[in-house]
């Protein structure tokens, strides 16, 4: 399993920055490597992404939301990748977004990508096009303020997974028991 963690600072109030995070299908416009994200419902997206030449297609579930300050989220088809965003409000007008992204890489090309640290840098120019996005446009594009409460402890949401992943979704350290997605931790900018 592989994680990646990265936190930046937007020149924006954290309600902004939160509420354009919940407008899915704009993330192409600021992620590289998406090609499109489609809204099921409220708490389901399908996800195509193309990152060094390796297409994925997989469909994710939020698990845990609550406006102003996280989002977390899991797929729900089998691939082993979950994250979460947090939102930490510094002043009236700056906030900071911690993104942890926790994924297993399966080709040879995401593996060696993962061993050179390509996906850091990829989720750091990913941050740092969501800064430039958010603060020209001074607003978000939308939002969504629903409120999503974790499973309960010790209830997951079922996926099948292929026996090389399943051990590593099985470990109990990695599990963030409020959310049923990955642990995140903020480092200090």
């Amino acid at each position: 399993m592989t994680t990646v963690q990265e936190s930046i600072d937007v020149a924006v109030p954290v309600s902004t920055a939160y509420n354009q995070w919940t407008q899915f299908e704009t993330f192409p416009q600021f992620m590289g490597g998406v090609e499109s994200i489609t809204q099921a419902s409220d708490t389901r997206s399908h996800w195509v992404t193309k990152i060094g030449g390796v297409e994925r297609e997989f469909d994710t579930e939020i698990t845990e939301q609550h406006p102003d300050e996280r989002i977390a989220w899991k797929s729900v088809d089998g691939k082993s990748h979950a994250g979460v965003v947090t939102f930490h409000r510094i002043d009236d007008t700056t906030s900071r977004v911690a993104v942890q992204l926790d994924w297993h890489p399966e080709t040879f090309t995401e593996k060696i990508g993962s061993a050179v640290n390509a996906d850091n840098r990829q989720v750091k120019s990913d941050l740092q096009r969501f800064k430039e996005f958010i603060e020209s446009n001074n607003s978000e594009t939308g939002a969504w303020r629903g409120d999503i409460d974790a499973p309960p402890s010790g209830t997951t949401t079922e996926t099948s997974t292929s026996a090389a992943g399943a051990s590593d979704l099985n470990d109990p350290s990695l599990d963030d028991p409020e959310s049923g997605g990955p642990r995140a931790t903020v480092s200090p900018s």
